[in-house]
């Protein structure tokens, strides 16, 4: 009796998640998210999305004369944080480097946005393969974490706008907006002000696509991580404590 051949299987092959699909996901649904980024890693778009959203966002903010006052108040605040008080030469300088803020603000973005992401795929990569023994490539870990910069660009398009209504660029999503009545130069408002709700949220959202990739529980990862974040915030509100003598 002949052998029937049975027909090769003609199902289509699915190609995982869309870029937009990918974009939204790490707001809304994270976990399904990062399981299709970690199965197909894909970071060339949604890193482009982030630097372009947010280069573009920041040029244009910057390009307003609000924008730039607001970021010269920053920079002044900045050195006065740590004691340093700068002579009006140095005032009218940082004044004149403020008519090429806009460009240097969307090429910084396009700078650190990829920079920062390599350091933090070759920290995880350290941790998470050579000390714990994980599997996970570096294309992986990588496409992980440029997803996941897509809560900072959602941060930059939320504060920018409060950012030009308020004339100021302190953050309006740090802890310190709920203790208002500490003084500003104290040990504790500093310590809040450095705490900021989005970074938590991307912290949790890396630690999703970490534990995701990794076949680990979120939990204690994001408790490692927030912990680490707290740690530098104590350790940033503590140097400028002492060196402005509060």
């Amino acid at each position: 009796m002949a052998q029937t051949l049975a027909p090769e299987s003609t199902a289509p092959v699915s190609k995982g998640l869309s870029l937009p699909a990918r974009i939204i996901g790490v707001l809304t649904a994270p976990r399904a998210t990062y399981t299709d980024v970690a199965a197909r890693p894909r970071s060339l778009g949604a890193l482009l999305v982030v630097i372009l959203i947010g280069g573009a966002a920041t040029f244009a903010f910057l390009s307003t004369d609000v924008g730039k006052q607001a970021l010269l108040d920053q920079q002044v605040r900045f050195f006065e944080g740590f004691g340093r008080q700068l002579t009006d030469a140095q005032y009218q300088q940082m004044e004149a480097r403020m008519n090429i803020a806009p460009y240097t603000g969307a090429i910084g973005q396009a700078i650190s946005l990829p920079l920062v992401a390599l350091i933090i795929a070759g920290i995880a990569i350290g941790v998470f393969n050579a000390i714990l023994g994980g599997d996970g490539t570096f294309k992986q870990v990588f496409a992980v974490v440029a997803h996941s910069g897509v809560v900072i660009t959602l941060a930059t398009l939320f504060g920018l706008p409060l950012a030009y209504a308020r004339e100021t660029m302190s953050s309006t999503t740090n802890l310190g907006v709920f203790v208002p009545f500490l003084d500003e130069n104290s040990f504790p408002a500093r310590f809040f002000g450095a705490i900021d709700l989005f970074q938590i949220w991307w912290i949790v959202s890396l630690s999703i696509g970490l534990g995701v990739l990794y076949r680990k529980r979120t939990g204690p990862i994001a408790t490692t991580m927030l912990l680490i974040y707290v740690a530098i915030a104590l350790t940033i509100a503590a140097i400028k404590t002492a060196l402005s003598g509060a």
